[in-house]
């Protein structure tokens, strides 16, 4: 009994649950055996730049990157430093980050209110996610991006239980000096400083020492801000992002800002959906409203069917998570094979957007009732308001002007870590306190769902590297090809040092249009960003695609579940030659 009572000390100060939250993170990951050495999405550049900064110690863009990348290109760095360079060594750092991040959110929703079992089923949902599983093995920001916020947010909540003075200014000063840090690679997370870490010195406004001195510490870390903003700035070949875009279409802003609030609870699917029987036990008016407004989506869905399928069925973005199960906007020749039917597009959809109106039945119902569950040992409802509101504020309002373009669905990883600790503390504290066993069910088919699409989207990148050194084996050089605009990218960089696009301020000039294709060469996407590039053939899920199909044997990629593999050919771009 005595080495029972030292064990469970050493148990608590390990924070098992949250190692294994880690754990099923890097265990699912390499499942998914995510290795390609090419660009994905917009790591290619990226990987580029670590690699740069490998060889030279010199952070130096390359005409694609908007993001600071900081902390990023460093940690990244030193793994090719130690692996050698490939894109996977520099991917590993960011699957590395993901991994302690699984770790520091399971702490920070336990420190937030929530029972350890429920913080722990709660971070799987989100760190097994489909979206959370793919990003982890890339190279882009939006991991890094996402650590700032959650580390500064738990050191704001660190701040707010601390015992003593001493304790709360070491926390305050802990998540300004991470969020500072680790804000470099992706600009959007400095809102930790300039939000979240103003609102909780107003929380603990009463202790002047504290007040006082986290006050200095946050005009430090805001000072650091503009000072990161001017090296930027004076970088060549970095792209400026401008706060305000230079047209404001309504049309588009709205249907983008639609479908990506609409894709939110397709994102945390295993905890919304606990809600679903939250509108059996609501009032005949409020099942008489939801039937009416189901009613008017389903006639939405089939109005646009024609010119839109699947119009408004989740994954309603269809940007890193998509029909296809690989990430969109690869732009080869062709459509990808279906990976999502519309019968389980159909069922996610019934799923998602029916727990997100059990869940207003659910406060309909409970708002006025006692709690089901003891007072919470963690930070009250008020505190995480007035640290949270604000910086959701913030972020959404910064959402508008990407709206007006693209919003990508990565985009709402930081949303998503808010609405998740909500559901699941209002969960636990009004509905049931422990989250049924169900619950963790839905966590694993979403875990094996992301574990699917993350292998097969890495399965389709390593199947273009290998149609790409098949073409080159054959005498053609890349430059001839158009195999993608990622791997493109990674050509021209090779070739010009950087990418030709109009946005880059510094040097001056160096934007120089690049003449249109041959007539009747088929359409290259992003051709004016790679000058270097004058496809003669083109990689294509679809044989008939362009001129049809060139002298080049197809590659096969698996696809999980499926038997048949994808197949990918070689097409040529130009018209044959008139005898």
């Amino acid at each position: 009994m005595e080495c029972q009572g030292e064990y469970l000390p050493l148990v608590r100060r390990l924070r098992t649950p949250a190692l294994f939250c880690a754990l099923a993170v890097l265990v699912c990951e390499l499942i998914a055996l995510p290795y390609a050495n090419m660009g994905v999405g917009d790591d290619g550049p990226y990987v580029l730049m670590a690699r740069h900064l490998s060889d030279t110690g010199h952070i130096v863009f390359n005409g694609w990157a908007t993001a600071m990348l900081g902390w990023q290109l460093y940690i990244g760095a030193a793994f090719i430093k130690l692996l050698g360079f490939t894109y996977t060594a520099a991917r590993i750092s960011t699957l590395l980050v993901a991994t302690v991040l699984a770790f520091v959110l399971q702490r920070t929703l336990f420190r937030a209110g929530i029972s350890e079992r429920n913080a722990t089923i709660g971070t799987l949902a989100l760190v097994l996610s489909p979206l959370y599983l793919t990003l982890s093995v890339t190279f882009m920001s939006d991991i890094f991006g996402l650590f700032a916020v959650v580390i500064c947010f738990y050191g704001c909540l660190r701040a707010l239980q601390a015992s003593t003075t001493s304790a709360a200014i070491g926390w305050l000063c802990f998540a300004v000096a991470t969020n500072a840090i680790c804000g470099t690679a992706r600009q959007i997370a400095w809102l930790g400083i300039l939000v979240m870490v103003p609102s909780t010195l107003w929380l603990l406004r009463a202790q002047r020492r504290v007040l006082i001195t986290g006050t200095a510490a946050t005009f430090a870390g805001i000072l650091f801000i503009p000072v990161c903003m001017q090296w930027i700035k004076h970088q060549p070949y970095a792209k400026p992002e401008h706060l305000l875009p230079t047209t404001f279409p309504i049309g588009r802003t709205l249907s983008e800002l639609i479908h990506f609030y609409l894709d939110v609870p397709f994102l945390l699917l295993p905890i919304i959906a606990l809600f679903l029987p939250g509108i059996r036990r609501s009032s005949r008016n409020f099942r008489v409203a939801i039937s009416t407004v189901s009613l008017s989506y389903i006639l939405l869905v089939i109005h646009f069917w024609h010119s839109h399928p699947g119009f408004l069925l989740e994954p309603t973005v269809e940007s890193w998570i998509g029909v296809h199960g690989v990430a969109g906007g690869m732009f080869l020749q062709g459509t990808p094979p279906i990976f999502l039917h519309t019968t389980i597009r159909v069922l996610l959809t019934v799923a998602s957007i029916g727990g997100l109106f059990g869940l207003i039945a659910s406060w309909l119902h409970t708002r006025r009732a006692p709690p089901v569950a003891g007072p919470s040992h963690g930070s009250s409802w008020k505190q995480l308001r007035i640290v949270l509101v604000p910086f959701a504020t913030a972020y959404v309002l910064l959402l508008f002007p990407r709206a007006t373009g693209w919003l990508y669905d990565r985009y709402a990883l930081a949303l998503l870590v808010i609405a998740l600790l909500c559901l699941v503390r209002y969960y636990e504290e009004r509905i049931n306190p422990r989250l049924p066993l169900y619950c963790t069910f839905l966590v694993g088919i979403m875990a094996i769902y992301g574990v699917m699409i993350t292998h097969n989207m890495f399965a389709l990148y390593r199947a273009r590297v290998v149609m790409a050194a098949e073409i080159r084996a054959s005498g053609i050089p890349d430059t001839a090809v158009d195999n993608g605009w990622e791997y493109n990218f990674g050509v021209e960089i090779e070739h010009a040092g950087f990418l030709n696009d109009e946005r880059i301020e510094i040097p001056a000039h160096t934007y120089v249009p690049t003449p249109p294709l041959p007539a009747g060469t088929c359409p290259m996407f992003s051709f004016d960003e790679t000058p270097h590039i004058h496809p003669l053939y083109g990689v294509s899920f679809d044989p008939n695609a362009c001129y049809g199909t060139a002298p080049f044997a197809p590659v096969h990629y698996s696809s999980w579940p499926y038997s048949a593999p994808g197949t990918l050919y070689v097409v040529k771009y130009t018209p044959p030659s008139k005898s």
